[in-house]
């Protein structure tokens, strides 16, 4: 059984059904399964008025509304449905995000799922010279972002473009762990490895609430640099001002060089 956001939806049929409320609609979708609370209660190891008592809500903790289903054999995903959403199709698709295409205009998105979502999406840094050079001999193992998002898995591969004068996809290292905290915070923690110094931390800073901290692993360089023209003939590439994600091509493309790095 699959089961996605319209099951907030009240079943057809049914006073208890009517008022749409999540527990009545667990209730039907639970007889419609052939289980009685008993089942479910064995199942989950609770007691049958524990299911009575869920089976009321007019609200349910996603945790708890996935055990539940779990209990029937079903499988929760949540997706998200996006109307008048051709402008995102294109920059969804060179993401690789994985995603149902209903129309021209509307497409489904997986929020809660078992699968990654994306799969694999690397991520560009812009970063000067000076920085770089300490990333990939191993110095500097934290980069600093007044936005990033959480959601990035460690493990993710970051790819360092050298900004002016080099210009040049010269890098790359893992992503570890993403912090968010205030700028006090993050500059206790990790100004030592962020390798830059107080003022140019404070400047950076100025005015924001909160800051990001990206930790980085096995920095080392590139076995062959690729500039700014080469990038933009094969890839359309233009430099982020913070991060961007790399395209699928961007990253088939890299698969060699990346072969020829050492772990």
């Amino acid at each position: 059984m699959k089961v996605v956001g319209k099951i907030f939806e009240p079943l057809p049929g049914g006073a208890d059904a009517v008022d749409g409320h999540i527990g009545h609609r667990l209730r039907e979708i639970r007889k419609l399964a052939g289980l009685t609370q008993t089942q479910v209660a064995e199942r989950l190891q609770i007691g049958q008025s524990a299911v009575t008592r869920l089976e009321s809500r007019k609200d349910i903790h996603v945790s708890t509304l996935r055990d539940y289903l779990g209990a029937m054999g079903a499988t929760l995903r949540i997706q998200a449905c996006f109307d008048n959403a051709a402008t995102m199709i294109n920059s969804l698709r060179e993401a690789d995000y994985r995603f149902d295409q209903v129309d021209e205009n509307q497409l489904m998105l997986p929020i809660i799922d078992d699968d990654r979502l994306p799969p694999h999406r690397d991520v560009v840094f812009s970063i000067k010279p000076a920085y770089t050079r300490k990333i990939v001999s191993g110095e500097k193992t934290v980069e600093l972002r007044r936005r990033f998002p959480m959601s990035v898995p460690c493990g993710t591969t970051a790819l360092i473009y050298e900004t002016s004068p080099t210009r040049a996809l010269s890098g790359i290292a893992e992503i570890g762990e993403v912090h968010k905290r205030t700028p006090l915070e993050i500059w206790k923690a990790f100004g030592d490895r962020a390798c830059i110094a107080r003022k140019d931390f404070d400047a950076y800073f100025e005015g924001a609430g909160q800051a990001f901290a990206i930790e980085l692993r096995h920095g080392r360089p590139l076995p062959r640099p690729l500039g700014l023209s080469e990038l933009r003939d094969r890839f359309s590439f233009e430099p982020p001002q913070s991060f961007l994600y790399a395209t699928p091509k961007m990253r088939e493309a890299l698969l060699y060089e990346r072969a020829q790095i050492p772990d």
